[in-house]
């Protein structure tokens, strides 16, 4: 290939290196919309010959150099490429118009997102509130810096004492002011005292869940309930409903502050049903629309232009025509393995993820005629509006299993049917890895016990005997 090279390695053997405009080509490919905004952000300040579609620049004949051999014949190639590039948008835009109102939409949601409060703001300004010493105050608020996005502090208060040299009854003091902050449970530094506060603010210092929590918190975690029972000289029963009440608590109070919980993705694919049939229409807004300026020509037309001049400009021309064929060639790739995913799983569209078809990225690649690994890269990070919600295109490359029936199932199907028996059993007596094969069985899927394990670890299942409620 061009773009590859084979080179010795001292006797080691032969070695794959690939060109710098290779790797360029294959991080637009697998780069998320953001990613590739920030890309092409990079290259518009380190290339002047690269601009925004949105300033209104053609391509036109520049003046001849007869020292630059085949320098016109490049030139006309990048005009037809910029004239394909906006043709190409432009069909893009007209597949999926927009509707009258969506401007005003869009504006009206950018409008509308809002910084998130961090929960160390949201400490500081109850702090800014509180009734305390200046000194506790000062230490409080060294302490808030020091708590994760859980709400748990970094390291134990008598570490800080050590590191610091801040007394201890100080950093006790502005501790426990802090204890008393929403949400409730934070400034603690482990789990147990986690919850202990919120029982405790609950009123249940003297309780059954605060004395379990005290004192036999890993045996709760794994539902040791006979165990616990026998220890605190009751039944089983009064564990089982202390045990849902601990269950109500929050293990993470600092979380709904976190900046993954104000997350969300935008398509770069919309499906849509039109007139009985599936439509794939790309989202294209959010692509940058890049062409080949003309501003150079000035300069190619100028005496004073020497040879080193115009190599540094026809270089710069070069890479910027590779980063425009690049991105074009990604919408290319995106739009092809979209249509086949549809083609594939229209059922899944139909009638939800319980009819996801076992589906490869082999198979793709054979279908689109590119290598699996580009695929791979192509769907990375990538997103697909469907009917039944937005999915990250991986999600839909999945192995399978054949029903008895001769029905292909996919392995998110099998989960699903898997986390379906659990959630209908009887949960006094719960589902043994080798019921749950049997109880597949019977709906005519074959799977083997590790497998069942397997998935259940997945989905975040517990085994069967973690799962008994007495």
């Amino acid at each position: 290939m061009s773009e590859q090279r084979f080179e010795q390695s001292q006797g080691l053997g032969l070695h794959q290196t690939i060109a710098p405009q290779m790797q360029q080509s294959l991080q637009v490919l697998q780069a998320a919309t953001m990613e590739l905004r920030h890309l092409v952000r990079q290259e518009l300040e380190e290339n002047p010959v690269l601009e925004d579609e949105s300033t209104d620049v053609s391509l036109e004949e520049t003046t001849k150099d007869n020292e630059d051999d085949g320098f016109d014949e490049e030139f006309a190639e990048l005009s037809a490429m910029d004239e394909e590039w906006r043709e190409y948008m432009a069909q893009s835009r007209q597949v999926a118009p927009r509707r009258d109102d969506a401007e005003d939409r869009h504006q009206f949601m950018l409008d509308s997102l809002v910084v998130p409060e961090t929960l160390q703001e949201h400490l500081i300004a109850q702090l800014g509130f509180a009734e305390a010493d200046p000194q506790v105050r000062k230490v409080a608020e060294m302490l808030i810096g020091n708590t994760d996005e859980n709400g748990f502090f970094h390291a134990k208060i008598e570490d800080l004492c050590f590191d610091l040299g801040i007394p201890l009854p100080e950093l006790e003091a502005a501790k426990a002011l802090i204890t008393t902050f929403d949400p409730v449970g934070v400034g603690a530094e482990d789990l147990r005292e986690c919850l202990l506060i919120q029982l405790d603010r609950l009123g249940k210092r003297h309780s059954l869940e605060y004395r379990i929590v005290d004192h036999h918190l890993d045996d709760l975690a794994k539902k040791r309930y006979p165990l616990i029972a026998k220890k605190v000289s009751v039944t089983p029963e009064q564990i089982t409903k202390a045990a849902e009440f601990i269950a109500t608590l929050d293990p993470k109070p600092g979380s709904r502050f976190s900046s993954g919980t104000n997350s969300y993705v935008t398509p770069d694919v919309v499906v849509e049903k039109i007139d009985g049939e599936w439509v794939v229409s790309l989202i294209n807004d959010q692509v940058p629309r890049l062409r080949i300026s003309n501003s150079y020509k000035d300069l190619m037309g100028q005496a004073a232009s020497g040879r080193d001049v115009r190599s540094y400009i026809r270089d710069k021309i070069r890479a910027g025509k590779f980063l425009i064929r690049s991105i074009h060639q990604r919408q290319q790739t995106i739009e092809m393995i979209a249509k086949q995913i549809v083609e594939r799983q229209s059922d899944f569209l139909e009638r939800g993820s319980a009819h996801l078809h076992p589906m490869t990225m082999s198979q793709i690649a054979d279908v689109v005629g590119v290598h699996e690994t580009t695929v791979s890269r192509a769907v990375s990070g990538k997103y697909i509006a469907t009917p039944n919600g937005v999915f990250e295109m991986k999600y839909f490359f999945t192995t399978g299993y054949q029903t008895d029936s001769g029905e292909s199932l996919s392995n998110t199907s099998v989960k699903k049917a898997l986390r379906e028996l659990v959630e209908g059993e009887d949960h006094k007596k719960p589902l043994s890895d080798q019921a749950i094969v049997v109880a597949l069985k019977e709906q005519g899927v074959s799977i083997a016990r590790r497998t069942v394990a397997k998935y259940r670890d997945e989905l975040n299942i517990l085994p069967s005997h973690m799962r008994k409620s007495y």
